[in-house]
């Protein structure tokens, strides 16, 4: 059973063919295009969560089309980047585009934990939610990258979150209403795709999955969202297409 687990996920020699140099491309000029903001002077939220939509997205295209294999593919290769930076930190604009300041002295932890948690997220998804997996990448590639740029910019009404090594970390009432919009947009949409329901009931469905992305979005220790949202999708919306 293991091993069939195992065989799942790991890519074929024919998907390394056709995407390795497609994927180790969009991945570098992703992090390429973080690294070239960060220089230029725009905020860490909104470099890092640019990384982190493109690959997401990234992400949910591939195992729509392909499959799993290909996702995993795609996270051998940002995994062996993003510890590429961040061995090398400072001295990599992509590692500065990653690195919040308000995780000092453990940025490099606060890069590892979210890498590690989305890659988690991931599996375990794909596990007991398959068929709604790619859609727990798009809640939590497009849900949680908005949250935190609208809560920097327009969030007024901070709360404390729990977190890891002593570092303190807040989220706004406002960042959290911006992933349950989003994620509501993005379920719905997607059940548009899959299902055979109508507008109504998709919104419905949409909006039950958004709200549920907030709330554990909202929830959810510093570092690990990336796990729980994608598992919150994914698991809400197999659940929901299970009981109609």
């Amino acid at each position: 059973m293991l091993q069939k687990l195992i065989e799942q996920f790991l890519p074929e020699a024919d998907i390394i063919k056709r995407l390795f140099i497609p994927l180790l491309l969009v991945s570098f000029f992703a992090a390429l295009l973080s690294g070239w903001m960060k220089k230029k002077g725009i905020r860490t939220p909104y470099t890092r969560k640019t990384f982190h939509f493109v690959i997401f997205s990234l992400a949910g295209v591939l195992q729509y089309q392909y499959g799993l294999k290909a996702v995993t593919l795609l996270g051998m290769i940002v995994f062996i980047m993003v510890v590429i930076a961040v061995i090398l930190g400072n001295r990599t604009w992509f590692f500065r585009a990653l690195a919040r300041e308000t995780d000092a002295p453990h940025e490099k932890k606060f890069i590892m934990l979210p890498l590690l948690a989305t890659a988690a997220g991931g599996i375990i998804s794909n596990i007991f939610f398959p068929g709604t997996a790619y859609i727990g990448y798009f809640v939590g590639g497009w849900g949680d990258a908005i949250g935190e740029p609208v809560g920097t910019k327009w969030g007024r009404h901070k709360y404390t979150v729990p977190t890891l090594f002593g570092v303190r970390a807040t989220r706004s009432i406002e960042g959290s209403t911006a992933v349950m919009l989003l994620s509501t947009a993005i379920a719905t949409f997607c059940l548009l795709q899959i299902s055979a329901f109508g507008f109504a009931t998709c919104l419905l469905y949409g909006a039950i999955c958004g709200l549920a992305a907030a709330i554990v979005e909202a929830a959810s220790s510093h570092g690990l969202d990336n796990l729980t949202i994608q598992v919150c999708a994914s698991g809400v919306l197999h659940y929901l297409l299970n009981l109609a």
